[in-house]
């Protein structure tokens, strides 16, 4: 009974590792197009100043 209990948390551990590590390559993709839509809105308000009469 003890070696079931211990091979289902160490299956759920592993679920969970996988799903955070998901998770968290999530949310540096956001935070990369995040960023990246950042300077797209910066460089276009400059060219926009920049450009202005």
């Amino acid at each position: 009974m003890p070696e079931e209990n211990t091979n289902a948390a160490e299956s759920l551990e592993k679920a969970r590792l996988a799903q955070e590590t998901k998770d968290e390559r999530k949310v540096w993709y956001f935070l990369g197009y995040f960023l990246f839509g950042i300077h797209i809105v910066a460089f276009v308000m400059i060219y926009a100043v920049r450009h202005a009469k």
